[in-house]
């Protein structure tokens, strides 16, 4: 007897996690006039309330504003479902966080978000489309201001992303802030419709894992961040295809605290098959790998292979620079800044197994700054071919334009222009070894495989 009341209890416990939100049930239309905001979000709200359960979105078309995710919500949405954004910013409600980073001092505008929850689940194979060129940039910093991201979580935990395909934002797409417990998996994201269109940040995050995310984007493809001192840490981003007109795979530029623990591999970057409007970068991308530290913070043990690259201006990027930007903290309201007053540091970084074709003719560099090296990297089995065309001839310029450090300048993988080496010029740096490395030009080039600038190898 007593085991069947247990068994009974679990069934009870199973079936009321597995209760279901019909938005139709509650008086959603499937109608792009009619606002469903408050539909959606009542069911998402009287779902958290009730322990969890799915909050489902049928096939059809429903407009909403601004929906506040609660803890233990799964929103499901079914194959032929869209949700649309809003074009009319008196339907987003502004919202902001006690968390403590340089993007967080304002009440901030986003079409989905959370803060501070858990066990929360988006997926099907529906679509959440922001419709965000209808949200005009006005000033330089507008993101989020004036134009909605789609999605956002802050200091949360435990929390899903799967199948769901993401198009169109205001500006970033996909924004977790100092999360926890991530999992992205299998998603559609384009986002190329507006400026600062990432197609992913992860930002002061801790346990993520990416697999399987085919994206799309303006701007750069799959970011992490570090608006605050909380690191990037212990994260896995593999098996995914990145089109960008920017970075497709960066940690920066954004880097007071930095990133540790970093593993990246398998990834497929190439062009977008969209080439009719470019907002930002370069039209065959700026980077496929950029590694970053310009804010004070850290980058180390941070690990890439096995990556395949059509196109990008210069394939890969390292920098340590001072640029210096704060965080906000203290007296919000105010927007007060931390300085930072030191040069990071990066150190511990491999790259193996990287195939670049159909790349511009600059170079891939890695660079610190004078006392300020950049440490301990591997590259290894590295094959680059790009169109070449430098001629001796170029080469005094080309030095010219190097003379300057540009240790404050925003850190780009084209900020150098051609380089001295047409595979990897190197300055400011201890302990960089290559191994297998193979450097093939379309036109012939005058430029050495490798230079060397204040290295400990000659």
């Amino acid at each position: 007897m007593k085991l069947f009341l247990t068994l009974l209890g679990l069934l009870g416990a199973m079936s009321l996690q597995a209760r279901d939100y019909n938005i139709k049930d509650y008086g959603a239309k499937s109608d792009t006039t009619v606002l469903c905001t408050a539909v959606l979000q009542q069911c998402i709200d009287l779902c958290s309330a009730d322990g969890g359960g799915r909050v489902v979105v049928p096939a059809g078309n429903y407009k909403i504003g601004t929906i506040i995710l609660r803890s233990n919500v799964h929103l499901h949405l079914e194959q032929g479902a869209t949700l649309y954004g809003s074009t009319d910013l008196k339907d987003y409600q502004r919202v902001k966080t006690n968390y403590v980073s340089l993007r967080t001092h304002v009440k901030t505008i986003q079409l989905i978000c959370a803060d501070s929850v858990e066990n929360v689940v988006i997926d099907g194979y529906g679509t959440i489309d922001g419709r965000g060129r209808s949200f005009k940039k006005l000033t330089w910093n507008d993101e989020g201001i004036t134009r909605p991201h789609l999605l956002r979580f802050v200091q949360s935990r435990n929390i899903t992303i799967k199948d769901i395909t993401l198009r169109n934002s205001g500006c970033w797409m996909q924004h977790y802030l100092a999360c926890d417990q991530v999992r992205i998996d299998g998603i559609r994201v384009f986002n190329r419709n507006n400026y600062n269109n990432d197609a992913l940040d992860l930002d002061g995050c801790h346990d993520v894992v990416v697999r399987g995310m085919l994206a799309d984007s303006d701007d750069d493809g799959i970011t992490l961040k570090s608006t605050s001192p909380r690191l990037c840490e212990d994260i896995t981003i593999s098996d995914c295809v990145v089109s960008s007109h920017c970075n497709a795979v960066k940690l920066g530029t954004e880097t007071n605290g930095g990133f540790r623990n970093i593993n990246i591999h398998g990834i497929v970057v190439k062009p977008s098959s969209d080439q009719r409007e470019k907002f930002f970068g370069q039209w065959i991308g700026s980077s496929a790998i950029s590694l970053e530290i310009v804010d004070g913070g850290v980058l180390e043990n941070v690990n890439v292979s096995d990556i395949t690259a059509e196109g990008t201006e210069s394939p890969i990027f390292i920098r340590l620079g001072n640029r210096g930007r704060g965080y906000i903290a203290e007296d919000l309201d105010a927007g007060k800044i931390v300085p930072i007053d030191h040069v990071g540091r990066i150190r511990g970084v491999h790259l193996d197994n990287i195939q670049v074709y159909g790349a511009g003719s600059m170079g891939c560099s890695i660079t610190g700054l004078p006392g300020h090296p950049v440490e301990d990297v591997s590259l290894s089995r590295i094959t680059l071919r790009h169109k070449g065309g430098v001629n001796e001839a170029d080469l005094p310029a080309i030095a010219d334009s190097l003379r300057n450090e540009k240790e404050k300048d925003y850190p780009e993988a084209t900020m150098w222009g051609n380089l001295p080496a047409k595979g990897f010029y190197v300055r400011h740096a201890r302990r960089i070894r290559f191994a297998d490395i193979q450097v093939l030009t379309d036109e012939p080039d005058a430029r050495p495989d490798i230079v060397r600038e204040d290295t400990d190898e000659p």
